[in-house]
């Protein structure tokens, strides 16, 4: 009782202050406050329910474009001073500009907010390659093994290619039944004229030039010949296109006059016709052409010069018929010897010899 007694002295003594101090309390229930969304923005509602569940604390802008940071700005629309209504009006005043931290997609539905996020995950999300399965990867290994075998066999059938001998015509230097490898590209050519486009160069008349060199004198060569062009025949070059051979009645062979050290010779050579000097046309020139049907014409013969078909016989060999230049032996009188072709250099012979 005392108690209760005090309280309502001290209430009467308040409200007695109160109406002295011209003012009276205010027995109304408190107004909610909410930090992030101010009621001057709903005039229905004290609190405004997230519309993104993404993001559900989004600030939102009161009616006059202010943020509720500056909401207290709406209150005191309508209390300027007397003198300056006339400047500032509530319905002319310029809204706020947009704050920085505000995002336009603060109104997204749930349904456009759940799409961008699996947007984002799909495409942010690392792809993992199935493991293949053990027979793919095998079949696809041999294939990928077979095909690289047989891009290297037609690269090397391209540069070389194994030949057997055939017969005697090239003895001592080459036997019957005995293997080599040739090399095709010995006398491969190229035609700069193709280069006639860079301004520093002219490829001249004779455009077309040998990568290696040009077919020489004591070459061990694979040719078609012009009587029997289906066929591969081995014999040893001994004129090249402008020189003149001579077979004299000793057996001697001569080549512009000069007569040549032999060393890989079986007997004697003969002429075996009434006719034994032998022009070879120039390269280019016409009379090759009508000789051989080639621009560049060259005279063979066998090392068995007994027992051998060449150009004794009056056939000449044409360069395009030239297979390549014999490289090495592999096979020898019945097994494998690897050795260099018989390949030997024309020199002049000695004097007195």
């Amino acid at each position: 009782m005392k108690i209760e007694s005090m309280r309502e002295l001290e209430n009467d003594e308040e409200a007695a202050s109160g109406q002295r101090a011209g003012f009276s309390r205010d027995h109304s229930p408190e107004r909610e406050y909410e930090p992030l969304f101010s009621h001057w923005d709903d005039s229905s509602a004290t609190h405004r329910p997230p519309e993104d569940d993404l993001d559900p604390w989004s600030p939102q802008l009161s009616a006059h474009g202010h943020s509720p940071r500056d909401a207290h700005a709406d209150d005191l629309t309508g209390w300027e001073p007397a003198d300056a209504r006339g400047q500032f009006y509530p319905e002319t005043r310029t809204p706020a500009e947009t704050p920085p931290w505000y995002r336009p997609d603060y109104g997204r539905s749930y349904e456009q907010a759940v799409t961008e996020a699996q947007r984002i995950l799909r495409e942010g999300t690392i792809t993992i390659p199935r493991k293949e399965r053990r027979w793919v990867v095998t079949v696809r290994e041999v294939v990928e093994t077979v095909l690289l075998a047989l891009l290297i066999f037609l690269a090397v059938r391209a540069s070389f290619q194994n030949f057997r001998v055939e017969g005697a015509s090239m003895y001592p230097s080459l036997e019957d039944g005995e293997y080599l490898i040739v090399n095709k590209l010995s006398y491969a050519e190229l035609d700069t004229s193709i280069f006639n486009f860079l301004p520093f160069y002219d490829s001249g008349g004779d455009s077309v030039k040998h990568l290696w060199g040009s077919p020489a004198r004591g070459d061990v060569i694979v040719f078609r010949a012009p009587t029997s062009p289906n066929r591969d025949f081995i014999k040893r070059i001994i004129g090249t296109p402008g020189d003149k051979v001579e077979i004299a009645g000793d057996g001697k062979v001569s080549v512009n006059g000069t007569a040549l050290t032999e060393p890989y010779i079986a007997g004697t050579t003969s002429c075996n016709g009434p006719q034994c000097t032998w022009d070879i046309p120039a390269a280019g020139s016409q009379a090759a052409r009508d000789k051989c049907s080639s621009s560049a014409c060259y005279f063979v013969m066998g090392d068995n010069r007994q027992n051998s078909s060449d150009s004794r016989q009056g056939w000449l060999v044409p360069e395009e018929n030239i297979v390549g230049k014999a490289l090495i032996t592999y096979w020898h009188k019945g097994g494998p010897e690897l050795d260099l072709a018989p390949n030997h250099s024309v020199a002049a012979d000695e004097p007195g010899r």
